[in-house]
This record gives C-alpha cells, sequence and structure tokens, in this order.
C-alpha cells in the first residue's frame, strides 16, 4: 500500500482512474480496497487463474528494463527520465 500512497501524493490522480492488479491477497485485501474507494479509483482485476491478462505489458516493461535501465547508472533522476 506504501507504494499506491506515494502515487496519489506525487501525481495525484483524479477520481475514476482505472488501478490494475493481479488477485493477490494484498491487493484484495479490505484496506487496499477501501483506499482505491476513498480516491474513488476504479478497480480491475485480472481474471482468476489467467496469467496472460498482463502478458503484453510484462514483456515491454521486462525488455525495458534490461535493455535500458539494468547495467546503467543514473546520477539523478531528471537523467533516469
Amino acid at each position: 500500500m506504501i507504494r499506491l500512497n506515494m502515487a496519489i501524493l506525487t501525481r495525484a490522480p483524479e477520481a475514476g482512474l482505472m488501478f490494475h492488479s493481479d488477485q493477490g491477497s494484498q491487493y484484495a485485501s479490505e484496506l487496499y480496497q477501501t483506499n482505491i474507494s476513498k480516491h474513488d479509483f476504479i478497480c480491475s482485476m485480472s481474471r482468476k487463474g489467467n496469467c496472460w491478462d498482463n502478458a503484453v505489458a510484462e514483456s515491454f516493461f521486462g525488455t525495458l528494463k534490461k535493455e535500458l535501465i539494468h547495467h546503467r547508472c543514473y546520477k539523478t533522476r531528471q537523467e533516469a527520465r
């Protein structure tokens, strides 16, 4: 929940934001769901037992990390951006 709260504080997303996750216990917990509802976000979860829902996004970000992020040191956050 710390990352969600950090994102809310730093990005100030508007109501109606779609929050997509898997059905892990952290995301399905009452506390997490209450926090999502409190900010009027729309909760979207992968279907149970369907690991392919996020395959395209996972592949893209995996490639991005391997090619641009790993094995490189950024001096500042701005440089990384």
